[in-house]
């Protein structure tokens, strides 16, 4: 009977004493003959075909439970061991995490003009005594997958990278370091001016609050790589002032939500 439901050919045509679609099944055993030549289902072959589809689905189930249970995220981690698959994840895009060269250089990511963008802060010389740390716009993008998470969770999850794209003003007209645009007075972007990245590893970057901090040049062209920066270049300001987890998210309205 099964090997008979197995090699079927299913179509729909009317039943003129039902009214309505019913199955037609090519079969040499377990039909109904109508008058018009039409063949029905018989309760025996409905009854087989509603198992064998059971059947399908339970085993698709199981393969989907035991594919979770290898691959289950967390928050924190990114991968848990509990074999629960956090209902956030479900749609959670594929990320993009850190790559780094056999010296363990950080790679400079891929893509990440494409990633979500959080915020441009501006600290001009011409505010500073001429003496900014950063005279530029910050342009900061973060890793789409992780941003998702952290919606989800509010924390950043292991494989977090911030970029900082750093873009010069446009020369100033006015001793603040302004000037004037149709849209009005202010400050404008010129041209880039080199990346800053930051990359989220409590295990790597242990000694830096976990989190490493590159520079991949402050001019232009970036450099394709660049070496962790030692903790009191970078690491000590976030620990000291940054808001929540050493990232400034007091700075980012989409960050700073919880």
């Amino acid at each position: 009977m099964l090997s008979y439901i197995l090699a079927a050919s299913v179509g729909t045509r009317p039943v003129p004493e039902l009214g309505r679609p019913a199955a037609s099944i090519s079969l040499a055993h377990d039909y109904t003959n109508l008058d018009n030549g039409d063949l029905a289902l018989t309760p025996k072959i409905a009854i087989a075909l509603a198992l064998v589809a059971s059947g399908a689905l339970a085993t698709g189930v199981f393969v989907r439970s035991t594919s979770s249970k290898a691959q289950s995220p967390t928050a924190e981690t990114g991968w848990s061991h509990d074999g629960e698959v956090p209902a956030w994840f479900e749609q959670t895009p594929a990320r993009y995490l850190p790559e780094y060269t056999s010296d363990g250089d950080l790679i400079i990511p891929k893509n990440w003009r494409h990633w979500v963008f959080v915020g441009s802060p501006l600290t001009p010389n011409a505010l500073n005594n001429g003496k900014a740390n950063f005279p530029e716009f910050h342009n900061v993008y973060i890793e789409p997958g992780s941003y998702e998470i952290y919606q989800k969770t509010g924390k950043f999850p292991e494989g977090t990278i911030f970029f900082k794209e750093l873009q010069l003003t446009l020369p100033k007209e006015n001793p603040d370091g302004s000037r004037t645009e149709p849209s009005g007075r202010g400050y404008f972007g010129g041209p880039f001016n080199g990346a800053d990245v930051t990359v989220k590893d409590t295990k790597r970057y242990a000694a830096s609050g976990g989190w490493g901090y590159y520079n991949f040049n402050h001019f232009e062209p970036k450099a394709k790589t660049a070496k962790v920066r030692p903790k009191e270049e970078c690491a000590y300001c976030h620990i000291a002032s940054a808001k929540k987890d050493d990232v400034w998210t007091q700075f980012y309205p989409m960050l700073d939500t919880k």
